[in-house]
């Protein structure tokens, strides 16, 4: 408070040789030679000093620090959120890759599938295929057989009788061979 006084004091007293040197000619320390700039400079003074014995230079710069203080938290608060957002998107990039992958083994799988599933139809196909040439077969074998069968019982039918008539007709040595030659005549 004293340095106030002093100061104030000083500005008050000002030395007649910093004065203007003719009347109406201003020069560089003629506001402080002026009595209205010291009153209003003593006002602007003693309006500091009342502001600063109340505090409001303490609470102003308290509310200056406590703002930058919130900035400083929200700036922080605005890193923490943009690592998350990028450790959230490098996830998703991630899961997107994997699900990709994941998508490409499922159509290999399923092509695979289908490559195995034709393979097997393919060979159930020529399975059937070789079974009903297979029934085809025994079915032509049996029905040669049987006809050769048949072939054999009408032949041997056919030499009994020619033996009979044969025999019937002739006696002897001679019938045997008539025989023979009546079972080749009917074979033929």
């Amino acid at each position: 408070m004293k340095r106030f006084a002093l100061a104030s004091a000083l500005l008050m007293h000002a030395p007649a040789a910093l004065a203007a040197g003719k009347e109406g000619h201003d020069t560089l320390l003629t506001p402080f030679t002026d009595t209205v700039t010291h009153l209003v400079m003593i006002g602007v003074l003693i309006f500091f000093a009342i502001v600063w014995r109340m505090g409001a230079f303490k609470a102003v710069l308290g509310n200056l620090d406590s703002r930058a203080d919130a900035i400083k938290a929200e700036l922080e608060q605005a890193a923490n959120l943009r690592e998350q957002a990028a450790e959230s998107l490098a996830l998703a990039e991630r899961r997107q890759q994997d699900a990709e992958k994941e998508a490409e083994a499922i159509i290999e799988q399923a092509k695979l599938d289908a490559k195995a599933f034709l393979a097997d139809a393919k060979k159930d196909l020529s399975d059937k295929i070789a079974r009903r040439e297979a029934q085809a077969a025994a079915r032509i074998a049996r029905a040669e057989a049987e006809a050769a069968s048949e072939v054999r019982r009408a032949a041997a039918d056919a030499a009994t009788e020619a033996a009979r008539r044969v025999m019937a007709d002739q006696t002897g040595v001679d019938q045997f061979e008539a025989a023979a030659r009546e079972i080749e005549r009917v074979l033929k």
